[in-house]
């Protein structure tokens, strides 16, 4: 199965994250205000739904349009419904 995302971009948004929380660590740290770093915490959360958001475009703009293209509907839409439920869970 060919790649049904932007790896260098979910890797660069991932390395971002990556540093975020390797900043709110820091702020824990060096005792920062609970209001800072819960703000901080709220900028991690929005940055890993959006990488979510991608890896989910690009499933559902490669993948599935391929998948259902080749005539493998019921698999696809059993994938997708999957891929979405996981995608729902993140709180």
């Amino acid at each position: 199965m060919k790649q049904c995302i932007d790896v260098k971009a979910v890797n660069n948004r991932l390395k971002r994250i990556e540093g975020q929380v390797r900043g709110l660590m820091r702020m824990i740290d060096e005792d920062k205000s609970c209001e800072d770093i819960l703000i901080q915490i709220g900028s991690v959360k929005a940055a890993l739904h959006k990488t979510g958001q991608v890896i989910l475009e690009g499933h559902l703009h490669h993948c599935i349009i391929d998948g259902i293209k080749d005539g493998n509907e019921d698999e696809i839409i059993t994938q997708l419904s999957s891929a979405i439920e996981q995608f729902s869970r993140i709180v």
